[in-house]
């Protein structure tokens, strides 16, 4: 586990490369221990000498290793941290040195962790700036933030002893220095939130602040579905002062604003400020939104046009009210579409950046009575939108539809008009295999294509990511039978290919779980001679098994009756074998009617909490 954690830490320690430490050019390349930190109030570089710096990489090593017990790592860390003292700032802008400490203050006491931070105060001259702004010390920095979590297991018991005292006064002194590091970010805000490397020890320290913390950041990117998604944040409990502390930090934040409409970087502590408060601070949030908008509506622009149509088009200032929009409550959303958006979504839509934030208003309108009216405005463009690729416009409208449960007919008819095979209505069949390549009715089947004659294999090898997630959010629609219609024109060995592909099992997953019984038990006789293929496929049997797991004792009874017979096949399979194990097919085989009766109780069960939930 340690072992594990090292080579994360090591990640964290070279993540943010940067061509200088002050974000604004030099040198970008150093070994270790070859180049450190500028000297405080000279022009010489101070570095960590060489023999610290091998002390250091063997103590990552050692480590690395693990302890046998408690009595051994309090030993092993409190002699690292007598090293460390005297010299912490060095060792914090060092990288070996950075890498280390990382790993060794999770590892520490509380007070432990204050006293490293109380030097580092002490010694560097400008407080905490030199050190948070470093490429390396920001990550150490952020380190013993993340250790104020820990701040109440020495809060508990009143019947203290001595030494339970003394653990509880050390808890004090870190919780002193978090207050003094935030007093330093607020007597230097402009110079930290603008730096490329203090910017993510102000985020982590609103965090600390608020009481709640995401997983460490780690060098690993994160891929396109990830990116969507807000990495998951865990509260815990935290003094009273840093309560009051927060309220100070915002209004400090609030006061330069207008960095944060010029500034990617400073731009995005103030989402991580919103977004903190939104959790934890709602009160605050609302007002710290509204003082917001009010900000950047009341900013200069063209005569009659909202300055929020310029803003929505820029790189730094999007993001921002794109986190606006995702915690504004409905007040805030009805005035920024009737106030500033009306009549210009189609051409924000279209832009490059401004369609994202398009996306954030049709997402968070879903639940409001606002939503039919923007969804009236934006339909009009869809057939512009879909040449411009802006797929995810489209399909943010189609998941709010689904959402919202209104507009399902009118995106469909326009969906049909849009991919040309709206007229005749023979051509509706067709939709399917169009909406998951994106791809016209003249493109998908050739124009001289006579009509009917499908060529089976263009839907299986041009389905993409976006046509997937399209028919997905239409596969929630109240009235599906146009895409189970469409579906049901596909050859067997069609759907084989269907499910076995990375988009396009998700469609075939989604058809199959939200159809009706006697819908699920058409598309599963049309995949009859072909589940033993689905079952050895690695895509394949999760969508298998998601059938299984929607389907009634009948369907499961004709599943396994195909399976069974090809048991040497299935059992020796990477992926049939888990399919054989979850669908109880020995059981099947040797033991008929104590399975069926095993079947038919689960599907009371799941009858029973359905209604539940219903």
């Amino acid at each position: 586990m340690l072992a594990k954690e090292e080579q994360q830490q090591k990640g964290e320690g070279s993540k943010r490369r940067h061509p200088s430490d002050d974000g604004r050019g030099g040198k970008r390349k150093r070994k270790d221990g070859e180049e450190g930190p500028k000297a405080q109030g000279g022009g010489g570089k101070v570095r960590l000498d060489a023999l610290s710096v091998g002390y250091f990489r063997r103590v990552g090593e050692r480590l690395g290793e693990g302890f046998e017990d408690d009595e051994e790592r309090k030993m092993f860390v409190e002699n690292v941290l007598s090293e460390v003292k005297g010299k912490a700032a060095l060792v914090v802008m060092d990288q070996t040195g950075s890498v280390t400490l990382q790993q060794l203050l999770p590892l520490s006491s509380p007070k432990q962790v204050g006293e490293v931070l109380l030097e580092l105060d002490a010694e560097s001259g400008s407080g905490f700036k030199a050190v948070s702004c470093d490429r390396c010390g920001g990550h150490v920095v952020e380190s013993a933030l993340r250790q104020m979590s820990r701040w109440n297991e020495t809060q508990k018991d009143p019947r203290a002893t001595t030494e339970e005292e003394e653990e509880e006064e050390s808890s004090e002194l870190l919780e002193a220095q978090v207050l003094s590091l935030s007093q330093a970010v607020r007597d230097n805000i402009a110079d930290f939130i603008r730096h490329v490397h203090g910017s993510h020890v102000v985020r982590t320290l609103l965090h600390v602040l608020g009481g709640c913390l995401g997983p460490p950041r780690t060098d690993a990117r994160p891929g396109g579905k990830d990116r969507r998604c807000a990495p998951p944040l865990t509260d815990f409990e935290i003094p009273t002062s840093f309560w009051y502390e927060l309220k100070s930090l915002t209004e400090t934040l609030m006061e330069n604003i207008n960095l944060s409409v010029t500034d990617a970087v400073a731009s995005a502590v103030f989402q991580t400020m919103l977004t903190v408060c939104h959790r934890k601070r709602p009160k605050l949030c609302k007002q710290l939104l509204k003082r917001t908008m009010e900000y950047l509506t009341g900013l200069s622009s063209a005569p009659g046009v909202s300055p929020l149509l310029v803003f929505l088009k820029d790189q730094a200032s999007s993001h921002l009210i794109e986190t606006i929009i995702q915690l504004s409550h409905k007040p805030l959303l009805r005035d920024l579409y009737n106030n500033h958006l009306k009549g210009h979504l189609v051409d924000l839509a279209l832009h490059p950046i401004a369609n994202f934030p398009v996306q954030r208003l049709t997402a968070a309108s879903a639940s409001y009575k606002l939503f039919p009216r923007l969804f009236d405005e934006l339909v009009q463009g869809v057939e512009a939108i879909l040449a411009a690729g802006h797929m995810g416009v489209i399909v943010q409208l189609a998941e709010s539809c689904a959402e919202s449960g209104e507009k399902q007919d009118d995106i469909m008819q326009c969906l049909l008009r849009a991919f040309h095979c709206a007229e005749p209505g023979s051509r509706h069949v067709s939709c399917l295999p169009l909406f998951m390549s994106l791809l016209t009715y003249e493109v998908y089947y050739h124009s001289e294509t006579a009509e009917g004659s499908i060529q089976k294999e263009v839907p299986l090898t041009s389905i993409c990511y976006h046509g997937s997630r399209l028919v997905q959010a239409l596969a929630k629609f109240k009235e599906r039978s146009l895409l189970l219609s469409s579906l049901r024109t596909l050859s067997p060995a069609d759907l084989l290919t269907l499910a076995s592909d990375p988009a396009g099992s998700h469609v075939l997953q989604a058809l199959i779980t939200t159809s009706s019984d006697k819908g699920r038990g058409k598309i599963l006789k049309r995949l009859e001679g072909q589940l033993v293929q689905m079952a050895c496929s690695r895509l394949g049997s999760r969508v298998l098994e998601a059938a299984w797991n929607s389907a009634s004792v009948s369907q499961r009874q004709s599943i396994a009756q195909e399976l069974a017979p090809c048991e040497s096949q299935l059992r020796s399979d990477q992926f049939a074998r888990h399919v054989w194990a979850k669908f109880a097919l020995s059981h099947f085989v040797h033991r008929r009617a104590h399975w069926q009766e095993i079947q038919t109780g689960e599907s009371k069960k799941r009858k029973l909490f359905s209604d539940i939930l219903e």
